[in-house]
């Protein structure tokens, strides 16, 4: 019998030797399905989706299932995967059996501290692939969503199942339409602004004048996609545009939770040394963090070739446009800018596309807020798409000689290391940080 079952692949091998994560999940199984299967089908289908492995301890072991019980498992999954009374909507899924012939050196370490050892012998294992699912899954009522390496009810938790739907729908949450207001509801000053902005860049740069000089308002909102129709034909500017170029109230009223939290915490750390709460548009919030930043971090001279240039602003500009214009506004997780002895910190609420830290070799860009996004290209405040990481890769190797991070999940971080230069004061009466947590 074994002879007619396939070896386990070495990508699958691979994928349980290196432990469970938020793509992949071991069960125990010997004679039935564990009660907590289709929670990790569930939460895979919510999330960016995942294997599950029958037959393996949590720790990577290998005790395989009961060969005699290996058909009747997977005849069991697909038919209760194909139950609308079980999973909802129905999932049309798959499981495969492998041979696996350990040579008994693995081992590995339970949550209590215990060793487990492998034993040398045949076993039988059952692989199920689970893909992303275009629609919420619910299993037996319950909404699952994958939290690291665990599956979480997220049924009660309204912020997380809203933003579980967000990232089913093909649209965007700031392309939110609001018909009860208009163009002249809009701080006029803001759009000049932008619209001044995006004039002398595009002179400076290219000698061409821009098309917003010759726009008025309400067009230049139309044709950068912040008036819009929605599904049920009402026409209207949208959240974006709100937040682009909206009265303080206006965003309180659209996006109560939007906020910046800019923090300096470098001698009293267990509060903070300086603090600015922003609230504002994005234009002005860009304005303000990036002075925050100017405050409180050193303007080293750095040479890009033979030519001088701040590092430091650099940095800035990178970080600070990337929060305002890839943040998720569907989410309550208060943004921050986070300064400190050794690092600088950027964190935002984010519509994940993957889960850990991002390789600069083989990032693939993904336009979270495109028509924000657009707004900043034209005006300066950021460039193409995925120009800002390999920026602030360049610029952070030339300000503090470490590389930077980008961790990509539910929220969104930047670390930007700093050396001891770039936060050192001088001068009379200066105060002078040292690693110790003292001050000298």
């Amino acid at each position: 019998m074994s002879s007619r079952i396939p070896s386990l692949p070495e990508e699958l091998l691979s994928l349980i030797r290196h432990g469970e994560n938020y793509q992949v999940e071991y069960k125990e199984a010997r004679t039935d399905l564990p009660k907590s299967l289709f929670d990790s089908v569930c939460a895979f289908s919510n999330r960016e989706g995942g294997d599950i492995f029958l037959g393996v301890h949590d720790t990577g072991v290998v005790f395989g299932v009961d060969p005699s019980a290996a058909a009747k498992l997977i005849t069991n999954f697909v038919t209760l995967a194909n139950n609308k009374d079980k999973i909802f909507p129905p999932l049309y899924l798959s499981a495969r059996e492998y041979l696996f012939v350990s040579d008994g050196t693995f081992s590995g370490v339970d949550k209590k501290g215990k060793m487990i050892q492998e034993q040398a012998g045949e076993y039988h294992i059952i692989h199920i692939h689970v893909p992303v699912s275009p629609s919420v899954v619910r299993h037996k009522g319950r909404i699952f969503d994958r939290n690291g390496d665990a599956d979480m009810d997220i049924t009660d938790l309204s912020d997380r199942v809203f933003q579980c739907y967000a990232r089913k729908q093909s649209t965007y949450y700031v392309n939110r339409v609001y018909p009860h207001w208009s163009v002249s509801d809009l701080r006029a000053d803001l759009i000049d602004k932008a619209r001044e902005m995006a004039i002398t860049r595009k002179q400076l740069f290219d000698k061409q004048r821009h098309p917003w000089a010759d726009m008025d308002n309400e067009e230049l909102l139309r044709t950068s996609g912040l008036i819009l129709t929605d599904e049920e034909g009402r026409t209207g500017i949208t959240l974006a545009a709100v937040l682009l170029f909206g009265t303080d109230n206006m965003i309180a009223s659209a996006c109560a939770h939007h906020k910046t939290d800019c923090i300096y915490r470098v001698y009293n750390v267990d509060r903070y040394d300086d603090r600015e709460v922003i609230l504002t548009n994005l234009l002005e919030s860009y304005e303000q963090m990036f002075a925050f930043g100017q405050k409180h971090l050193n303007d080293l001279f750095v040479l890009d070739g033979i030519q001088s240039v701040s590092a430091r602003d650099k940095i800035l500009r990178e970080i600070i446009s990337n929060s305002l214009a890839h943040r998720d506004y569907s989410s309550g997780y208060v943004a921050k800018l986070l300064i400190e002895r050794d690092r600088i910190t950027v964190e935002n609420g984010n519509r994940a596309h993957g889960i850990g830290a991002l390789d600069i070799r083989s990032f693939e860009p993904f336009a979270k807020n495109p028509t924000i996004s657009k707004v900043f290209r034209e005006i300066g405040y950021a460039d193409e798409l995925g120009s800002g990481m390999r920026n602030s890769y360049k610029y952070t190797m030339m300000y503090s000689g470490a590389e930077p991070e980008f961790i990509e999940g539910d929220v969104f971080k930047i670390i930007i290391p700093l050396s001891f230069g770039s936060m050192t004061k001088v001068g009379p009466g200066s105060i002078l940080p040292v690693a110790s947590g003292q001050v000298g």
